[in-house]
């Protein structure tokens, strides 16, 4: 999508951090953009902000991990700008932990709105795209840690889940005129680990009490040092538009997780290299 002018854009997750970034870029393209968030006050306030810059903007009030809600945020899009071109599968939690604390509830949240929002949205709004022939894009939100995964907490296995979507819908869609990429951010400077502050009574006990000391409440302390230094979000929002225009299959931020990456694959050749020359018995 080289000419983004005029084109219609759905962005969950809008009112804040990456969203909000990405939806800025997008209207500051000329692009109409529904921002859809959980957060009322938030969404408020991230439209009356954008509105000071004379852009397109709406919103919508809905939480992802309902499909029904999602679906009354698609039909609200559709009854204000006609049509849309771009979805943006942004809306994210960062819930749950390791293994011997998962908790059911922690699995059904993180799953909920980091993986099973994203599939409904294609669901809703990938026939909208198609049926206006003008074609379009879709973009979801994974991580760094749907391609490399540090331990067993549930917001990795819905970020890999993401990231296999993506690939496989990439080619499925291209030949309906929409492209599909898959943004693997590092980290970014974001509300991410106060993702509770907007949990859903019915996923009550999904956050349990983090520890104060020891390993883990160690590792908690660096992963959100890193995040309140973490990339401005609207260079996030650039980057994504350039994707979107480009038709990049993979959105990275930054390449401090390159190593990580090519040691992986590293690892799965050498899985190859041990049973190479073995034949299968049948």
């Amino acid at each position: 999508m080289k000419e983004l002018a005029g084109k219609t854009a759905f962005v969950t997750g809008a009112a804040s951090g990456i969203g909000l970034g990405i939806a800025t870029a997008l209207a500051q393209a000329g692009v109409k953009v529904m921002l859809c968030d959980i957060e009322e006050k938030a969404l408020s306030t991230a439209l009356e902000q954008l509105r000071l810059t004379n852009v397109d903007v709406e919103g919508v009030k809905a939480d992802v991990s309902l499909k029904v809600e999602l679906r009354s945020a698609a039909e609200a899009t559709i009854a204000r700008y006609g049509k849309v071109h771009i979805l943006v599968n942004n809306a994210g939690v960062g819930g749950g932990g390791p293994y011997g604390t998962w908790t059911e509830a922690a699995w059904d949240w993180t799953l909920g709105v980091n993986l099973m929002a994203v599939i409904w949205g294609i669901e809703m709004f990938g026939p909208l795209i198609e049926q206006h022939g003008d074609g379009g894009h879709i973009v979801s939100t994974a991580s760094i840690a749907g391609l490399i995964s540090s331990g067993s907490i549930p917001y990795n296995v819905s970020k890999y889940g993401v990231v296999a979507l993506s690939e496989g819908l990439r080619g499925e869609l291209a030949p309906r005129g929409i492209g599909v990429s898959v943004l693997c951010p590092g980290f970014i400077r974001t509300q991410i680990l106060n993702s509770a502050r907007n949990i859903p009574k019915r996923f009550e006990g999904a956050v349990g009490r983090m520890p104060t000391s020891g390993p883990l409440a160690e590792r908690v302390k660096q992963v959100r040092d890193r995040v309140s230094q973490g990339i401005d979000p609207t260079y996030v929002g650039e980057l994504v538009r350039e994707g979107i225009e480009n038709d990049w299959p993979y959105i990275f931020t930054d390449a401090e997780f390159e190593p990580y990456i090519e040691a992986r694959f590293a690892a799965i050749k050498k899985g190859f290299d041990q049973i190479r020359g073995r034949r299968p018995k049948h």
